[in-house]
């Protein structure tokens, strides 16, 4: 049976502006259980340098029924920090018969 990892998302809720009128974050950190991590191959890696100009690390599979949202937020697994880019592409829950429906691009992030 294929079973994911836990991914810690660092959630951002704005809390107010600052006094020039940008937004404010406060960041939590939440466990998402689950999550399938992939490596890329070679010309994914290349295809998406090319067109984005960003280096793709791992493609994540997220579980049915996540409702977190996954747009250029933080992640950290494996010891390490990355950033989510582009949009979540998404499967009709029913149809796909695993326990993983999304999927979310991540580059590597200090």
């Amino acid at each position: 049976m294929l079973r994911g990892i836990d991914v810690v998302l660092y959630e951002k809720h704005q809390t107010g502006e600052d006094a020039f009128h940008a937004p404010v974050y406060e960041v939590t950190p939440v466990t998402v259980h689950n999550v399938l991590v992939g490596a890329p191959d070679t010309a994914a890696i290349v295809n998406e340098l090319t067109l984005t100009g960003r280096r793709l690390a791992y493609t994540l599979a997220l579980p049915k029924g996540d409702s977190y949202d996954w747009h250029n937020v933080t992640v950290e697994f494996f010891g390490q920090k990355f950033r989510t880019y582009g949009d979540v592409v998404q499967g009709m829950e029913s149809l796909v018969p695993l326990a993983w429906n999304k999927q979310v691009k991540v580059e590597r992030y200090g």
